[in-house]
């Protein structure tokens, strides 16, 4: 628990990769973590999923667009009672991970993948709407250091770091569909610029397939 307690009394830095004004921001406890293991083997913090959260607008050139899409985010977040919900274990990393079905009278409304590395952690939400994805919220607690990193490794390593949770940092991917299609992506190291088309159509390509796979898993 001393790494969870120490990450409660300090918090969290948000470091923002630009030069645009925008100021670095700090996440509240309550928003980033909860008091509970990462893995048997590991006492660290967890990234919180969301709840009762209305989406962050970067940018809002496609507005009108993205309401119906941000409008079934927070109305599906704020499920507090899920009807049903089936958990199935992941194995793409070294510290192992899970995925989540949660379902409203038989209807799979999300599906939320954990995924726990040595030098970070990974929480993916895949929102639907009318049985298509919609919303894909990412978000990635990347270590300073490698989560064993003690005094002896640093020596060991000839480096001048500990692993150390105060100097984690999130980073946040928001990313919007319709049909099938993803209209617009936001990173918050970013700076909300609009991403190419090409890059656009790369991650669609990601994000259907791996969303394609886990519906098969339920």
């Amino acid at each position: 628990m001393k790494l969870i307690n120490l990450l409660i009394a300090t918090g969290i830095f948000i470091i923002w990769a630009c030069n645009s004004g925008t100021p670095s921001t700090t996440t509240s406890r309550d928003s980033l973590i909860s008091a509970k293991p990462a893995t048997p083997a590991y006492d660290t913090a967890i990234l919180q999923a969301s709840f009762q959260q209305a989406d962050t607008a970067y940018n809002d050139y496609l507005a009108a667009q993205l309401a119906p899409i941000r409008a079934n985010f927070k109305r599906i977040n704020s499920i507090s009672k899920w009807t049903s919900t089936s958990t199935k274990a992941l194995e793409e990393t070294t510290e192992g991970g899970e995925a989540t079905f949660y379902y409203v009278n038989g209807v799979l409304e999300k599906i939320a993948t954990r995924h726990f590395g040595e030098t970070f952690q990974q929480l993916t939400e895949y929102y639907l709407l009318n049985g298509q994805l919609s919303f894909v919220f990412e978000k990635a607690l990347k270590y300073n250091r490698p989560i064993y990193y003690d005094s002896a490794a640093m020596k060991e390593g000839n480096d001048d770091e500990v692993f150390d949770i105060k100097k984690s940092q999130v980073e946040e991917t928001r990313s919007y569909f319709n049909e099938g299609k993803l209209l617009h992506q936001v990173n918050n190291q970013d700076c909300g610029s609009p991403f190419s088309s090409e890059y656009l159509a790369g991650e669609q390509k990601r994000f259907i397939a791996t969303f394609e796979q886990l519906k098969t898993m339920r």
